[in-house]
């Protein structure tokens, strides 16, 4: 009998050992997102099971079950397209098709353009170029002389405008020519532009690195090694690079095991960071302000018309401040990720414009200039990569290329302009600038009877679709058509320069306007979808039709 009780009371008292641990982790299940963007492992488990199918011509057009009149309207509309491509891009698309086996870059980018059912048709009819021959002001020129504005903005690097940075670039060049590509010493450019940096991110160090990626790598191993803690945690949907510690779901072959994906503008997230006691960082990328939780929108991804984005200046800055609190008190680095909008929403960043300030900041794209660069801002004990006691325990890190003399001479030279009265006055009234012409875009749309809108944060737009449709994706080649070029991800990224005056944003305002026209009138919104749950619904029964070897109504699986 005293044996049995004796078991009794070891096997409670593990039990009450094991109530802690277990309550910290429905805590941490519950500040995840529910959707799959917030659960790494299950997204990558349900990446693995879908399986590749693709329309035939003929289900191209019908996948969403129209009147039989609505899809021929669709496939003479995409005919005409195909027609009018071929046209006018010849010498684009040959240069294209001439180098895509032997750039894999260009494969990936190619292949997910448009949701991979459809990818092959229209990889092989509207195809568009990769290759640009010129630039000038806001407008890019491919080879075969067609003249588009520009709405890709390089992936956020072209924020004042082409012009700007190619005299950025030779007048950073020529100011270190007299070293030329000599790595390891230091020009003295680096002098003015370490204290520049200093001030404008109100912190003590700087170090170079030549990619956004790699200055975020840096800054998580220098919270690591100062901290001693392993976890680092990131926001639901927030890009930091392509490095596996940040992207823990679909993307990334090598499983995290020490990165917690946890839900943004949370309390529970809060609730989680104020109780843990190993996480050495809390990255942040304030362009999620645009898209809580949602990862970068993509029209490989627009399935239905469920893309939702919404900027709220006021409660993204409480949530900051809220974040930066817990993150003081627990001892967590607050690690702002700036290589994207840094510069883009204010002068001094993204800190100046919610009002906050970091632990460490990273910074990248227009910052070089024209030219790669990565940089990392950050407190001065948390920079130190060595410790004064401990002289063989370090954290290295070093590049070849860091501080290369012609990045930091391009760097000079943006930093000098970026303290000019002129571009002072591209700051002034940004927000209503840009406010105004959503809004004028948006009233055009809807007096139009369009079912698109826009939805932005400053000069960083994406397009929102109010109808159910399965084709929302096409518009991106009607925007093309009218003399909009868009970068990879078609529709879910518009990135304008300040360049844009208005008579320039008003001939964007009228293309935009004619293509989605074009694209109502070719029946690409006629469909009988009742809703995106339904869409959603007839997807998983087409993927699961194709891995029980069956198939659907008109559907065929691509047998190529």
């Amino acid at each position: 009998m005293s044996a049995l009780l004796a078991a009794l009371s070891a096997t409670t008292a593990v039990a009450l050992l094991a109530l802690p641990r277990a309550a910290q982790r429905l805590q941490l299940s519950r500040a995840k997102h529910p959707s799959l963007t917030g659960h790494g492992r299950m997204a990558r488990r349900v990446a693995g099971l879908i399986p590749h199918y693709a329309y035939s011509e003929h289900a191209f057009f019908r996948s969403d079950d129209p009147d039989e009149a609505v899809a021929l309207r669709r496939e003479a509309g995409f005919a005409r397209l195909a027609d009018l491509f071929r046209a006018r891009f010849p010498r684009t698309r040959a240069e294209t098709a001439a180098v895509r086996d032997g750039l894999s870059d260009l494969q990936f980018t190619g292949l997910y353009r448009v949701p991979f059912q459809y990818a092959r048709h229209v990889r092989d009819h509207l195809g568009t170029g990769a290759f640009a021959a010129a630039s000038e002001g806001v407008t890019v020129t491919d080879l075969d002389g067609n003249v588009f504005y520009d709405l890709a903005g390089s992936y956020g690097v072209n924020l004042f405008g082409v012009d700007f940075y190619r005299a950025c670039l030779e007048e950073g060049a020529a100011r270190v020519s007299a070293l030329g590509p000599v790595l390891g010493p230091l020009h003295p450019v680096v002098t003015g532009n370490v204290a520049r940096l200093k001030a404008l991110s109100g912190l003590d160090e700087v170090s170079f690195h030549m990619s956004g990626t790699e200055a975020v790598m840096q800054a998580v191993r220098l919270a690591r090694y100062h901290t001693g803690r392993r976890r680092i945690v990131r926001l639901c949907g927030a890009y930091h690079g392509w490095w596996g510690e940040v992207q823990p779901g679909i993307g990334n072959p090598v499983p995290t095991r020490d990165t917690l994906t946890l839900a943004d503008m949370s309390e529970r997230t809060l609730r989680v960071l104020s109780t843990r006691r190993d996480v050495a960082c809390v990255l942040v990328n304030p362009l999620q302000a645009l898209h809580p939780n949602a990862g970068a929108p993509a029209d490989s991804a627009l399935v239905d018309s469920a893309r939702k984005a919404a900027f709220d200046r006021a409660a993204y800055t409480r949530w900051l401040h809220e974040l930066r609190a817990v993150c003081t008190a627990r001892g967590i680095v607050l690690i702002l990720d700036e290589v994207f909008l840094g510069f883009r929403l204010a002068r001094g960043g993204a800190q100046d414009y919610f009002g906050l300030r970091a632990d460490m900041v990273t910074y990248g794209k227009t910052l070089g200039g024209g030219l790669p660069v990565g940089v990392l801002c950050g407190r001065a004990e948390l920079m130190r990569r060595y410790r004064d006691d401990r002289p063989v325990d370090i954290c290295f890190a070093r590049g070849t290329f860091n501080a290369h003399p012609y990045v930091m001479g391009a760097m000079s030279a943006f930093l000098d302009r970026l303290d000019t009265p002129e571009v002072a006055g591209l700051y002034r009234g940004l927000d209503a600038t840009w406010d105004a012409r959503a809004a004028r875009l948006n009233g055009m749309l809807a007096e139009a009877g369009l079912p698109v809108r826009v939805a932005h944060m400053s000069t960083v737009w994406t397009v929102l679709y109010t109808k159910p449709s399965r084709y929302n994706w096409m518009l991106q080649f009607y925007l093309r058509a009218e003399g909009l070029a868009l970068s990879w991800v078609g529709t879910g990224r518009m990135i304008f320069s300040l360049a844009y005056d208005d008579a320039a944003f008003a001939a964007v305002a009228d293309r935009f306007v004619a293509a989605a026209r074009a694209m109502q009138a070719d029946g690409w919104w006629d469909g009988t979808a009742p809703s995106d749950k339904a869409i959603r619904r007839s997807i998983l029964r087409e993927v699961a039709a194709v891995r029980l070897g069956g198939w659907l109504g008109l559907r065929a699986p691509n047998q190529a």
